[in-house]
C-alpha cells in the first residue's frame, strides 16, 4: 500500500513540470518584445542603413524567430512526452510534429535549432566584420562547430542504439 502511494505521487509529480512549461509560454512575450525592439531599431534607419546594416538586423530577427520556434517546440514536445498526452482529435489544425516528437526526436530537434541559431549569430559576425574583433569570430566558429559536431556525435548515437534501427 505505501508503495502504491509513493508511486501515485511520484507520477502525479510530473505536473509540476507544467509550471515550467508556462514560464516558457512567457519566454515567448519576451521574445516577441525582442523581436518589436529589433524592428524599432531597423525601421527608422531604413532608408539610411547600408545593405549591409539591413541584412545583419534581419539576421537579429531571423535568431529571435528560430529561439522563439525552439521554445514552442519544447512545450510541446515536453508537456506530450512528460506531463500527459495531447486529445488530437480536438487539434486536428496542429501540426503533427507537436504532438508526435519523441524524446530522441526532441534532442535532435533541439540540437539543430541550436545549430541554426549559433549558424546565424556567425553569419552576423561575418556580416558585420568591420565590427567584429579577430577573437570574437574565431570563438562563434569554434563554438558553431562544436554544435555541429555534438549534433553529429548525437545523431550517431542514436542511430547507433537499438531503439535507432
Amino acid at each position: 500500500m505505501l508503495r502504491t502511494l509513493l508511486e501515485a505521487i511520484l507520477f502525479a509529480s510530473r505536473w509540476v513540470l507544467a509550471a515550467f512549461l508556462l514560464a516558457l509560454a512567457l519566454a515567448l512575450v519576451v521574445l516577441a518584445a525582442k523581436m518589436a525592439q529589433h524592428l524599432h531599431l531597423l525601421l527608422p534607419k531604413l532608408w539610411d542603413a547600408t545593405e549591409i546594416d539591413v541584412l545583419v538586423e534581419i539576421l537579429g530577427l531571423i535568431d529571435v524567430t528560430f529561439a522563439a520556434a525552439l521554445v514552442v517546440l519544447v512545450i510541446f514536445s515536453a508537456y506530450e512526452n512528460f506531463v500527459s498526452r495531447i486529445d488530437t482529435a480536438r487539434h486536428v489544425t496542429w501540426p503533427t510534429w507537436m504532438i508526435r516528437i519523441d524524446f530522441s526526436g526532441l534532442k535532435l530537434n533541439l540540437v539543430s535549432a541550436i545549430i541554426v541559431i549559433s549558424g546565424v549569430q556567425l553569419l552576423r559576425a561575418f556580416m558585420d566584420v568591420e565590427n567584429t574583433t579577430n577573437r570574437e569570430f574565431f570563438w562563434f566558429a569554434g563554438i558553431h562547430l562544436v554544435f555541429v559536431v555534438s549534433a553529429v556525435m548525437l545523431a550517431l548515437t542514436d542511430r547507433l542504439s537499438p531503439k535507432g534501427h
